[in-house]
């Protein structure tokens, strides 16, 4: 049986295309993602980056996906164990550092950069974004349900706002690596008043909840 009719084979060798691919743009960046650098990388011959995906464009918009859901994956469980906003601030912190040292926040970048010129990328590359905001959004609807700040939060934006913050924190910390921090310590802040409110008695809670009734008119 042929490579190109063995299902196995075809496989392997999307799943090279695929690695080599996020490979090539965290070292070389988007300006040297060619299809020749692509199959190098993948260890490949560069005819099968159009035989199993028709084009470059096509083949980072797979790679994106790929990637995302890979690491979305990888922290899943994590998520899950969220029960509070600080918590989910603590996680953002540490995935941070690990998704940096494993040079995915250099591919964010060049995904993003490459998006602005090249449509097909963008859509890719926001799917991949909303995998992630999907998983903070379980996290803050879970979190605010418990909360008597709940009823006030628009847990779908919020979690699109958090999402849109550490992708501009991830991007800033190569230019600023102390002002993002200080974000984050604000962030952090935000989520200590949060948790203050949250541990008024009853009345108290009562109270702010009418307060900001009123104040929404």
């Amino acid at each position: 049986m042929s490579a190109a009719k063995d299902p196995a084979k075809s496989l392997e060798t999307r799943t090279k295309l695929l690695d080599g691919a996020l490979r090539t743009l965290t070292e070389q960046g988007i300006a040297k993602t060619s299809a020749r650098n692509i199959a190098a990388t993948a260890g490949v011959n560069q005819a099968l980056v159009f035989y199993h995906f028709g084009s470059v464009d096509e083949l980072l918009a797979a790679a994106c996906r790929h990637g995302t859901e890979q690491r979305v994956s990888l922290y899943r469980e994590r998520l899950a164990e969220i029960d509070s906003l600080a918590g989910l601030l603590a996680f953002g912190r540490e995935m941070h550092e690990e998704e940096r040292e494993a040079g995915h926040v250099a591919v964010l970048g060049q995904l993003l950069a490459g998006s602005q010129t090249q449509p097909r990328l963008a859509v890719a590359t926001a799917a991949g974004l909303a995998l992630w905001i999907e998983e903070i959004e379980k996290v803050l609807t879970r979190v605010l349900s418990a909360s008597p700040l709940g009823e006030f939060v628009d847990a779908v934006g919020l979690a699109r706002a958090v999402g849109a913050s550490f992708v501009g924190m991830e991007l800033y910390e190569g230019v600023d690596a102390e002002g993002a921090g200080r974000a984050l310590d604000s962030l952090e802040s935000l989520s200590l008043l949060v948790s203050a409110v949250e541990d008024l008695g009853p009345l108290a809670q009562r109270a702010v909840r009418h307060r900001l009734r009123k104040v929404r008119g």
